[in-house]
């Protein structure tokens, strides 16, 4: 299973809900997120390097509570990777992990597409304010176009209740609602994702919520 986590637009709280959301999967991320990588990175070969044929999958792969697939942050790197290469690389790492989190750049760029095209399903994520919505919905048109069945709208970072059901009728699918949690925003950086860091909290709940849609 390859699930693609996405977002039409930035700053929506993505990379740490795939972060999350893989690990109650039990699965492996992947940052594909090639000009803007925010997971754990440390030594060694990236994504970049994957794409750019120096280096194999395997090579790169990070254990942690989370095993990730850490992503370059330079522009020369982003520039030399060959995005068709993308697929052959996900798809060894699901062989080995069973499930797989790819971390999608925002926007509709190639890019973006990319990950989606080799995606068995999609979660959009987005923030609980009303323009985003419209970046929702072109986000999961373009899941559509791509065939990425699509499990959830998770609305991120929430404070006061949103229109849930105006959501999921605008984007035609379950909606997840996340509250604001510093734990999430915090569990990238001290690699502690929330289900491991408060387990009994609604945020932790949310993200097994979320996982619990996703197909096995």
């Amino acid at each position: 299973m390859i699930l693609a986590v996405a977002g039409g637009k930035g700053g929506v709280g993505k990379t740490t809900l795939a972060y999350n959301v893989a690990a109650a999967l039990g699965a492996a991320v992947v940052d594909a997120d090639l000009g803007m990588a925010d997971l754990p990175a440390g030594r060694g070969p990236d994504l970049h390097d994957v794409l750019a044929g120096r280096a194999s999958v395997e090579e790169t792969l990070r254990p942690g509570p989370v095993d990730v697939v850490p992503c370059g942050q330079t522009l020369a790197g982003a520039r030399a990777a060959d995005l068709t290469r993308l697929g052959d690389a996900v798809e060894r790492v699901e062989r080995t992990h069973g499930t797989v989190v790819i971390d999608c750049p925002a926007g509709r760029r190639a890019d973006a597409g990319v990950p989606l095209a080799i995606a068995d399903a999609c979660l959009v994520v987005v923030s609980p304010r009303a323009f985003a919505l419209a970046d929702a919905i072109r986000t999961r048109e373009l899941a559509r176009e791509l065939d990425a069945g699509l499990v959830a709208c998770a609305v991120n970072r929430v404070v006061e209740e949103p229109p849930a059901d105006a959501v999921a009728d605008a984007i035609g699918a379950p909606v997840a609602i996340v509250p604001a949690d510093p734990r999430v925003g915090r569990s990238v950086v001290e690699e502690r994702p929330v289900v491991d860091a408060a387990p009994g909290g609604a945020a932790a709940d949310a993200v097994r919520a979320i996982a619990r849609r996703v197909p096995r």
